[in-house]
């Protein structure tokens, strides 16, 4: 079952990724993008962490649906982090 939008966590300067949530029938559930992955996703380098609230919600419905689909085939316990890193990225 997917995941439904949920709210904004902000930027964490010491994972370099953005955080976010996701509702699971109406339970939060803990999402990250990287750096990385953001810039990947949006076909640019090196974007400083004053942009990255505008790139994430530039971006937003193509994070969440890689969120929802790594949390739906994951084996995921209760309290995991989805995070996304460039490898979950297909252009």
């Amino acid at each position: 079952m997917p995941l439904t939008r949920g709210r904004i966590v902000g930027y964490d300067d010491e994972r370099l990724a953005f955080g976010f949530t996701m509702l699971n029938n109406g339970e939060a559930v803990e999402c990250q993008i990287s750096d990385a992955a953001m810039d990947e996703l949006a076909g640019v380098r090196g974007s400083p962490s004053t942009a990255r609230q505008a790139q994430f919600l530039e971006q937003r419905d193509a994070i969440e649906r890689i969120a929802s689909d790594l949390f739906d085939d994951a084996q995921t316990v209760k309290g995991s982090v989805v995070r996304i890193f460039t490898k979950h990225i297909r252009r």
